[in-house]
């Protein structure tokens, strides 16, 4: 079986080649410490702790998974000493406040290397996540002694947090959550409610855990108005953060998943535990969703992963593979047989998902830019315009680059035929693993009436049409470009095509609102592959330009160039497909009755 191998050349291809890192770093001040020295160093050391130290008890942690007993968990072998050793390399501090002991790095650095641990192991890689969203979520709405108390143990990794949101008949829906918090006459809450699917919510990688909590107080409005967030540990302790009594919530149990086996993920159970409101009163989920971005960015993410780690033991597996001779004459005339690499099938499979991977880098990268403008620039028109751009892309993002994440994970177990679907190579652990990121922080059908209901019509078009203008914009500065004509002609196409469906469809639902709902999802996929294209014919650009400096890889560059055309020749035509579904329209789907749809 394969070990992971960090891309760190591509991924400085897609910061430094096609994103301009260097220059968008220089351009606010907290960028400044971000050097294009200092920050390929960070992803030197992180893909070496990810491929020597994370990568090796992904199987086994898989294999092994987490153990409940009397509501406590214990994680895999090996899990404690990896997180011991991920919070000394200061990597939960890289971009967090100097002040409480963070590395002031801008929030993008953190964003990229957080790819290398998820493909070195998504289990594992979990149980950091709940303390990046803490960690920005205190930092923003905490009180002085909140900051002191917990930003700068989370920061440090001493200890680890969680977001607790939904519960048992929420799901989405989190206007319907129930659980309470009765004020105390010491300034506390006491915090009674159940809480379902968190992640690493109880473990024993640190001695304690904070969770975030969101609850309704006796007199908050019914519904999403109404909903206030809490701190509540794990252990309380004193204002220097040493431990004293036990607090009031414990694990019930945890789930028995398809995938991420490693990763505990809890019914957590709240019996008056004592917390602390963090922000205002009522205000909780608005506060949650400041950071949805960065969490949804951070799913996409796993999206590319899933498709780089199917991408690498896919095609070690066909380099060796041997299995019939090509059709256009024999390959490898000294064996019985040619490399399966040599047919046009596996190729088509191994292209699909280094397509996937590499133009869904581009695109998170290009978020993650916004990201750092949206929270740092010191230009107030520069931030609104990174701030909607996040809100227009992101959910394509998340959805689209998981959706595709899945379905490469897939191909990755066909590429291996039948030893893929055994567990001895590890491709079917990385297509269970991949499943449940089309799920979390949104489902796809979530997501994709975000995108159309709100960010697209309820706006107007004005965030679509924004987005449009800088894809025009490349399209005008490559007209006379040789090279680049095939991509720039198929762009100009898809963006007249991207508005005529979006008008379409905003007709079509003044008459009949399922229209939307009936459109949304492939809207989405349309959207997402059309931006991929963007992002592969500015990838095509780059690589093109720079094969001709003297010195220069010219065998990497050719694999871009070669891989681009692929996406616009075999992935790129889809979208014909989501246009036909959408135009069809709501009917067919819509009539019938529910009588009629059952089984018969």
């Amino acid at each position: 079986m394969s070990n992971y191998k960090a891309p760190v050349r591509d991924i400085q291809f897609a910061m430094y080649e096609v994103l301009n890192f260097e220059q968008h770093y220089a351009s606010f001040p907290q960028g400044e410490e971000a050097s294009t020295d200092m920050v390929s160093a960070i992803l030197t050391e992180f893909a070496k702790f990810c491929e020597n130290v994370v990568a090796p008890i992904n199987r086994e942690g898989d294999e092994e998974g987490c153990h409940w007993h009397n509501n406590e968990v214990t994680t895999p072998a090996g899990y404690k000493e990896a997180y011991q050793q991920f919070s000394e390399g200061g990597w939960p501090s890289i971009s967090c406040d100097p002040v409480y002991g963070g590395q002031g790095l801008p929030a993008s650095v953190s964003k990229i290397i957080c790819e290398m641990s998820i493909s070195a192991s998504p289990g594992f890689s979990l149980y950091t996540a709940g303390q990046s969203g803490a960690i920005e979520t205190i930092a923003a709405y905490g009180t002085q002694s909140q900051r002191d108390l917990y930003e700068r143990r989370l920061i440090s990794g001493e200890w680890n947090a969680t977001m607790c949101l939904t519960e048992p008949h929420c799901g989405t829906d989190l206007g319907l959550l129930r659980t309470k918090a009765e004020p105390n006459d010491n300034g506390s809450y006491s915090i009674s409610g159940t809480k379902i699917f968190i992640t690493g919510g109880e473990h024993d990688l640190t001695d304690n855990i904070i969770h975030i909590v969101l609850a309704r107080l006796p007199d908050a409005p019914k519904g999403t108005k109404g909903i206030s967030l809490f701190i509540v540990p794990k252990f309380k302790s004193d204002a220097d953060g040493t431990l004293t009594e036990r607090n009031t919530v414990f694990c019930g149990s945890i789930e028995k998943k398809m995938g991420i086996k490693a990763s505990a993920t809890c019914v957590m159970n709240f019996d008056s535990a004592e917390g602390y409101l963090l922000g205002e009163a009522n205000k909780g989920l608005k506060a949650m969703f400041t950071f949805m971005n960065a969490s949804r960015i951070a799913t996409a993410t796993q999206g590319v992963t899933h498709a780089e780690v199917g991408f690498q033991k896919s095609l070690d597996y066909a380099k060796d593979r041997l299995q019939m001779r090509s059709l256009s004459g024999v390959k490898n005339p000294n064996g019985p047989a040619d490399p399966i690499i040599v047919h046009p099938d596996v190729r088509r499979m191994l292209l699909t998902q280094k397509a996937f991977s590499e133009g869904n880098r581009l695109l998170n990268y290009y978020l993650a830019q916004k990201l750092d403008i949206s929270e740092h620039s010191e230009d107030a028109e520069l931030r609104l315009a990174a701030t909607n751009r996040l809100d227009f892309l992101t959910p394509i993002a998340k959805a689209f680059a998981t959706e595709t994440g899945f379905e490469s994970a897939n191909l990755a177990v066909q590429c291996f035929g039948g030893h893929g679907y055994i567990r001895e190579w590890g491709v079917e652990q990385n297509l269970r693993d991949s499943r449940i990121a089309m799920l979390y922080e949104g489902t796809t059908g979530i997501q994709a009436l975000d995108l159309l209901g709100r960010k697209v019509l309820g706006n107007g078009g004005k965030m679509l049409q924004s987005f449009l203008t800088e894809m025009k914009e490349f399209c005008v500065q490559q007209q006379n470009n040789e090279a680049l004509e095939s991509y720039v002609n198929q762009l100009n196409l898809l963006i007249g095509e991207w508005q005529t469906i979006t008008m379409q469809i905003g007709q079509k639902s003044q008459a009949n609102p399922d229209e939307v709902g009936a459109a949304s999802v492939n809207y989405l996929m349309y959207s997402g592959y059309v931006c991929l294209a963007y992002f592969w014919a500015k990838a095509a650009l780059v690589a093109t330009t720079n094969q001709q400096v003297q010195g220069a890889d010219h065998d990497y560059y050719q694999s871009k160039i070669e891989t681009a055309r692929f996406y616009y020749d075999h992935i790129l035509p889809r979208t014909k497909t989501c246009a036909a579904v959408i135009s069809s329209g709501a009917n067919s789907m819509m009539t019938i009755t529910e009588e009629q749809l059952k089984v018969w």
